[in-house]
């Protein structure tokens, strides 16, 4: 007995970070036995999140032999044959290359189950091409809705942003998923949040209207084990910055209050919401203990794995809104709603700070 326990620990110390992510969510507390000869499509699957679904349900599929069917919407091959490495010739994964904005999804097989997470997320696009990124969300948001509709689904997820709550008067408690704030339509980076809005309504229309099984899941800033080299978001900018040894430089003031999320906690969230989600129901994964200001966090990193001499610069243009950057929010996400489905978040900021480095050590960023 204390063999193979010696042997289990020398093989899981081997493991890189994104290998322990795994076992981490196939360990958690979701009953994987229901997705048991199921089908789930997946859209956005080259990205960080629908990218990790793919790689969790396939590693929990022969983890457990649940002999599921997993269908990857893309859109460029080239990228998903990058991401997705041996898995892209996995059996039991079918790669669909489609342009959702554009045209619509014609899946001849069963789906069981969807999780929506196409949009875009560079906020530079959201500047630059501002009809795209809301013909996108609602175009494809509408063939998928379709598509659970006439499949009659037993869940769909759709990924929504914290983004959606505006901007809030409320510093004395928590946000819950009936709260919203202000959206200013004047302004171009709005495309993003009133775009996820409407998705949210279209939603909850089919829900009412054609008695579609869909809810949605509002994410905090979800990062971790498996981003993109590409990846450009603030959370990377400032990990680059740390591996690289040099300063963490905010081009705010980083007076923003953030919201975080590991993503192995984001991905059981997500996997719960399509096993015990209510129909039309919106849904916050949020570490509540990740909150915290930009700057904050910067001056976290450089005390924590900062090499002694780095510093956390300001170099504000004068031009913020060229950049994309979202409008400065104070606001706590409440996870009470998904705590009651039996959801927690265990991994806190300096923890998923720690994986996230680790793991860009060992992909060599």
């Amino acid at each position: 007995m204390q063999k193979k326990m010696r042997r289990f620990m020398e093989l899981r110390n081997r493991m890189g970070v994104l290998e322990k992510d795994f076992e981490y969510v196939s360990n958690s507390n979701i009953s994987f036995d229901r997705f048991k000869n199921k089908v789930i499509l997946i859209t956005g699957a080259t990205g960080l999140v629908g990218s990790l679904l793919v790689k969790n349900f396939a590693y929990c599929n022969k983890k457990y032999g649940l002999d599921l069917k997993i269908i990857a919407i893309i859109r460029n091959t080239d990228k998903a044959k990058s991401v997705f490495g041996e898995l892209y010739d996995e059996k039991n994964i079918t790669y669909i290359s489609c342009d959702l904005e554009k045209n619509s999804l014609n899946i001849a097989e069963k789906v069981d189950y969807i999780v929506h997470c196409a949009a875009v997320t560079a906020s530079k696009d959201m500047i630059k091409y501002p009809v795209d990124c809301l013909k996108l969300a609602a175009n494809s948001t509408l063939n998928l809705l379709e598509l659970a509709r006439t499949k009659s689904v037993i869940n769909m997820v759709f990924i929504s942003s914290m983004e959606v709550y505006g901007i809030l008067n409320t510093q004395d408690h928590k946000i819950t998923e009936n709260q919203l704030g202000y959206v200013n339509l004047a302004s171009v980076r709005s495309c993003y949040p009133e775009g996820k809005r409407y998705c949210e309504c279209l939603c909850n229309a089919y829900a009412a209207q054609y008695n579609v099984n869909v809810v949605t899941a509002r994410l905090a800033q979800t990062f971790g084990a498996g981003i993109l080299k590409t990846e450009n978001r603030v959370f990377a900018q400032f990990a680059k910055s740390i591996l690289y040894g040099e300063d963490v430089v905010l081009h705010t003031k980083g007076l923003s209050e953030g919201n975080y999320v590991y993503s192995a906690d984001a991905i059981i969230g997500i996997m719960i919401l399509l096993l015990k989600g209510v129909k039309g129901d919106s849904y916050n994964i949020s570490n509540e203990d990740c909150h915290t200001t930009i700057a904050k966090m910067a001056e976290m990193l450089i005390d924590e794995f900062g090499n002694g001499k780095q510093k956390v610069v300001y170099d504000i243009s004068p031009n913020l809104n060229e950049n994309g950057y979202a409008p400065d929010v104070k606001m706590h996400l409440s996870a009470e709603k998904m705590q009651k489905l039996g959801w927690n978040a265990n991994i806190d900021l300096k923890m998923s700070y720690a994986k996230l480095l680790d793991y860009m050590k060992q992909e060599v960023f």
